[in-house]
């Protein structure tokens, strides 16, 4: 979580030392997002046949790696690879904890531990706000990701000394030999797939390219905060968006046991909220900016529970598929949307001296999180929280 968001708070020291411009920008933070989303097919396969922990092990190669090259790049294309490998590297951290969580728990605690360890994840999304910002005007945004790196190498072989693929005792079922466009043709032949996935695609892809990249600008500039204040206000993102994983999870799986209730509630909200920024001025109360991204951190955590919500719709056998095809929309999201945003800005931010120059990222998130409520009304609840089963045709 920590290398998806890092790009919006160094954005300033990149641009200074790299000259980068806004589409470049975009580009850079896009390349994580395109590699990761790239590598779900793929990766649905390989849990399938390989499971969780073996997986993990060959994607921390280039993860750590790419953490190295764009610590060390000299050129914005280095930059970009190294946000490439980190993409494929980290493809399969969310994949792998929901196959595991699958294995290890019952179908009414999903929605729950899922976001739990979510949430524990979102921690870096907080350690790429004010704690980074601090800690690259000590070390510089170089000396900062080469201390990530060996963070990110310990971590990894923790997991896999440690984790294992089913709990003790329980006969591990034979690898399953279905390939990997007989699982797809199945998936996309039905509405429910295509509704939850977009969902993804607008809900975490806007989330995504606000909290990585455009608050940034949109505050500095837009807003005239400083760099601190900025980053404090991506830091109420990440923590909203933290309290929501476990309450939502909790609100899924044991009070309201719906996995649509839940997640319909909260992107009209997100939607609402994003409409709210549009009225901003230079004089808006900063404790306004702190609790309106603080809700748009926690509206857009419930969206969470469309892993969940999918992974009930459909064959057990499909499951694996099910979830990483619906993280291919959701990383895709992250990656069109940043550019999108990138490209429809005008001019170089830092030339922009009011929020009026960067109305269209509200209007854009508006009628996007609108589009995906209405796709996402004619999707049936789960059944698995209420002891039916619901079948895909």
């Amino acid at each position: 979580m920590f290398y998806r968001v890092s790009t919006a708070v160094i954005s300033p020291a990149l641009t200074q030392d790299l000259g980068l411009s806004s589409a470049q920008l975009g580009d850079l933070s896009a390349a994580f997002y395109y590699s990761f989303a790239l590598s779900q097919l793929p990766l649905g396969l390989a849990l399938d046949r390989l499971g969780p922990r073996i997986s993990m092990s060959f994607l921390s190669v280039a993860a750590v790696g790419g953490a190295l090259l764009f610590a060390m790049g000299k050129t914005p294309g280095q930059l970009v690879l190294g946000r490439v490998l980190l993409g494929v590297g980290m493809s399969g951290n969310l994949m792998v904890v929901l196959a595991l969580l699958a294995a290890w728990f019952p179908v009414d605690r999903f929605a729950f531990l899922s976001g739990m360890v979510v949430s524990v994840g979102v921690l870096g999304n907080l350690l790429a706000a004010t704690p980074l910002a601090l800690l690259s005007q000590t070390m510089g945004w170089r000396g900062s990701f080469m201390a990530f790196a060996a963070v990110n190498a310990a971590v990894v072989l923790l997991f896999i000394f440690v984790s294992r693929d089913y709990p003790p005792g329980r006969v591990i079922p034979a690898r399953k030999s279905s390939s990997l466009l007989g699982g797809l043709s199945q998936l996309f032949r039905m509405y429910n797939y295509w509704a939850i996935s977009l969902g993804n695609f607008v809900r975490y892809g806007y989330f995504a390219a606000l909290q990585g990249l455009w608050v940034g600008p949109f505050l500095i500039f837009g807003l005239g905060l400083g760099e601190i204040a900025a980053a404090n206000a991506v830091l109420f993102m990440g923590l909203g968006y933290m309290a929501s994983l476990p309450i939502s999870g909790f609100l899924s799986d044991r009070v309201l046991r719906s996995r649509k209730k839940v997640v319909l509630a909260a992107l009209l909200a997100f939607c609402f909220l994003t409409q709210s920024i549009l009225f901003w001025t230079r004089e808006t109360d900063f404790w306004v900016v702190l609790a309106t991204f603080f809700g748009l951190g926690f509206f857009a955590a419930p969206g969470q529970i469309m892993y969940a919500h999918i992974k009930e719709l459909v064959p057990s056998s499909l499951n694996a598929q099910a979830m990483t095809a619906v993280n291919l929309f959701t990383v895709l999201g992250a990656a069109a949307m940043t550019q999108v945003l990138g490209l429809l800005i005008e001019g170089e931010p830092s030339l922009i001296c009011s929020p009026d120059g960067f109305k269209v990222i509200w209007h854009v998130g508006v009628i996007s999180l609108a589009g995906a409520s209405l796709l996402y009304w004619f999707v049936p609840d789960s059944l698995a929280l209420r002891g039916g089963k619901l079948r895909s045709k």
